[in-house]
């Protein structure tokens, strides 16, 4: 254990250890092979996503923009916890230094606030194409759209960084043991050895956050099934329904897992619903978005299709 004498009878803790990863002899394998298979899928599927929105022209709309930029965040996103799971899974030392551990907090909290924000963002771009078509081209431009973008992204990073920089000034000199599979506020939070009850200030801020960015998606879409209902063509209730069932599906997703997570309150979860969480967040939601996005999108589809086609007439003609 890496540590820094600071008195005669104290240390401060200088390093973490996940204490809830297993060891490669008691079955770390088994969980290390389908955590890879899965991060290799998360990465090459928002990528493709990422480049198929780039290169089609047929995509280049305010929806597909905003899907391109959610893929883009969902492969940094998860590259700041699941890399080093997967060194845990196979090392035999699990260890974070105390700066690697803030660094993950911060990044992984800014990733997600910045996703939800652009969740938000999603959810208004649906609102108008839908309840209110005719002037839809005239309000989401480009330009509102990148203000939207880079506005999310301010959000994301700036907020999370005085909660971090308090944290940093926090002495750890008991446990040095993180029963979490990731670096998150509350499991590092027990191993300060002062007084963070002001902690909770934040964790309200955190909340309100959360609920106000559910509350306008919500009331969104709320609003958008009410419109869709109204429409007297079956064709057209089912391609307004078709083009928000995606987002509808990953707004649920990763709000509802962030909700059970984070608007806990007194609430209190044994180490292992805790671990069951942080799993659907970090590893099964960023899963399912490439599948939501691709395989259940027809415009993406045919995009993907277009983009291989177009590859292997380019091969040919170089034979």
């Amino acid at each position: 254990m890496t540590r820094l004498m600071i008195s005669e009878n104290q240390t401060m803790v200088t390093e973490f250890f996940f204490s809830m990863f297993p060891d490669l002899h008691e079955g770390g394998l088994l969980f290390f092979i389908p955590l890879l298979f899965i991060y290799g899928f998360i990465i090459t599927g928002n990528l493709m996503i990422f480049i198929v929105i780039q290169l089609d022209i047929a995509l280049h709309t305010p929806m597909y923009f905003f899907i391109s930029v959610l893929s883009f965040l969902e492969i940094w996103y998860t590259t700041t916890t699941i890399p080093k799971m997967l060194s845990n899974l196979v090392s035999e030392q699990k260890n974070i230094s105390l700066a690697g551990c803030l660094l993950q907090m911060y990044f992984f909290h800014s990733l997600g606030i910045t996703e939800g924000c652009v969740l938000t963002a999603m959810a208004i771009d649906r609102y108008i194409a839908i309840c209110n078509p005719l002037r839809y081209p005239t309000i989401m431009t480009p330009k509102l759209c990148i203000q939207l973008t880079a506005g999310s992204c301010f959000c994301g990073f700036l907020l999370v960084l005085p909660e971090i920089t308090w944290i940093a000034t926090f002495p750890f000199c008991g446990s040095n043991q993180i029963q979490q599979i990731f670096c998150d506020f509350t499991p590092v939070l027990r191993l300060a050895c002062t007084d963070t009850s002001l902690v909770v200030i934040v964790d309200a801020i955190h909340a309100v956050e959360i609920l106000a960015s559910f509350l306008v998606i919500a009331l969104s879409y709320i609003r958008i099934i009410v419109v869709i209902l109204r429409m007297p063509s079956v064709e057209g209730r089912h391609k307004a329904f078709s083009t928000c069932a995606a987002h509808l599906a990953v707004f649920l997703l990763f709000f509802g897992s962030v909700a059970v997570m984070y608007l806990r309150f007194s609430a209190i979860y044994s180490v292992f619903w805790d671990t069951a969480n942080a799993v659907t967040f970090i590893v099964l939601a960023p899963f399912l978005n490439p599948l939501i996005y691709s395989l259940r999108n027809k415009d993406m589809k045919d995009a993907i299709e277009r983009l291989f086609c177009s590859q292997k007439r380019a091969g040919g003609a170089r034979r």
